[in-house]
């Protein structure tokens, strides 16, 4: 039996998290990432990680193939998919988006991928959504 709706969002989130990554790559994300993750590895001595933007590409690229190529299973309704589109929704859709929204709200200027964030709260939700279903 297909599942059209859960594989509609899959899908639908897959491209807005590209969408969303290429908003970021475009306004200088990595600049205010690397600061702050310098700035929270001398506080902390957590291992932030640094990227470049090709190291930023290549990762955020990947996890958008990956999730494109598991879209067969999300159009089958696959069981453990559905499991895993629940945090990915809320962590990479929802939380992400209005952290991106809210940071620009608190430092009064327009953060880098805010434009795409609706998009992604939108999407997170729909995904979240259709996993119920």
């Amino acid at each position: 039996m297909l599942h059209v709706t859960f594989g509609l969002a899959w899908v639908a989130f897959a491209l807005t998290i590209a969408l969303h990554c290429a908003d970021e790559a475009a306004h200088d994300f990595l600049g205010v990432y690397n600061t702050n993750a310098l700035a929270i590895r001398r506080c902390t001595h957590l291992p932030i990680p640094f990227f470049s933007i090709r190291g930023f590409i290549t990762a955020l690229g990947s996890a958008v193939v990956l999730l494109l190529l598991l879209s067969p299973l999300a159009f089958h309704g696959i069981h453990w998919i559905r499991v895993a589109a629940v945090p990915v929704g809320i962590i990479a859709g929802i939380a992400n988006g209005a952290q991106h929204i809210g940071t620009s709200i608190i430092l009064r200027r327009q953060m880098p991928g805010v434009i795409t964030s609706p998009l992604c709260i939108f999407a997170g939700t729909w995904l979240l959504w259709s996993c119920g279903r």
